[in-house]
């Protein structure tokens, strides 16, 4: 399929080698491209910039939805309200009454998720930026450093990890191989599962649409027979924008829930 496509958007003159998978997000900067720090280009690239206009453009909602809050609400300021409110209840039903604290960093994490992920469908990037692994690694390590944070402060350094390496009231013949699997699963696994499950998942997205709409615009106009298969992924092409929308904010709340529950059983011991 993919030789197919290829050879008619280069008009028969495919001769078998494909660009890497990862050209599909590989872009090179646009400002500063001279710029090296330990052999690191730090240029400004889609991505970057992808990533600034979207976090922009949440800000600017969330300013302008409570610049001049009521108490009766308008529909911007109840949408906004409705936000924060989703991430409250994430809150609270998952660590507790202590989880109001929390609240503005989970919504930073469901909303600037979101809008990253949503870079993906929007016409004039078609680029998640949480597909390059930087993204969500930052993010997984954020969501590590304030539940590991939040454990030591509650909880003591001692009796944190401890508790967390040896957990009470199992049989001590255990506490040999516990401790090796309990600093894998809480400290390795848990920011590693995070990242990745964000990646994966916009990768996949973003290369099931790339094909989506590649197909489409090779055999739409290819006649007397390529337009139906473009004409199927035309048909077919809104329902993929709208599972990748399901997904674009089913992973938002995963990775905001699961940072809910690693944040609740750090406040408490076992």
């Amino acid at each position: 399929m993919i030789n197919v496509l290829a050879a008619a958007e280069w008009g028969g003159k495919f001769e078998g080698v494909l660009d890497p998978i990862n050209s599909l997000f590989d872009f090179p900067a646009y400002l500063l491209t001279d710029l090296e720090v330990f052999g690191i280009n730090l240029g400004i690239n889609r991505t970057i910039l992808i990533s600034w206009i979207m976090l922009a453009a949440v800000g600017l909602v969330f300013y302008l939805g409570t610049r001049k809050a009521t108490v009766v609400p308008s529909r911007f300021q109840a949408f906004v309200e409705m936000l924060v409110d989703v991430n409250r209840t994430i809150a609270l039903e998952i660590i507790g009454p202590k989880g109001l604290k929390f609240v503005p960093l989970l919504t930073t994490f469901f909303v600037a998720i979101f809008v990253l992920n949503f870079a993906k469908i929007f016409p004039l990037f078609m680029m998640p930026p949480t597909s390059r692994a930087a993204w969500p690694a930052f993010l997984a390590l954020t969501a590590w450093f304030v539940y590991i944070g939040v454990g030591i402060k509650e909880q003591g350094f001692g009796h944190y990890f401890g508790e967390t390496l040896f957990p009470p009231g199992v049989p001590k013949a255990l506490y040999i191989i516990l401790p090796p699997i309990e600093l894998l699963s809480n400290f390795v696994l848990r920011p590693f599962t995070l990242a990745v499950r964000l990646f994966a998942n916009m990768v996949a997205g973003h290369i099931l649409v790339v094909i989506t709409l590649v197909t489409i615009h090779v055999f739409l106009p290819s006649m007397p027979v390529g337009w139906t298969v473009g004409t199927m992924a035309l048909i077919v092409s809104p329902l993929v924008f709208a599972f990748e929308l399901f997904i674009i904010g089913l992973q938002a709340y995963i990775f905001t829930m699961l940072t809910a529950v690693y944040i609740g059983s750090s406040l408490e011991g076992h």
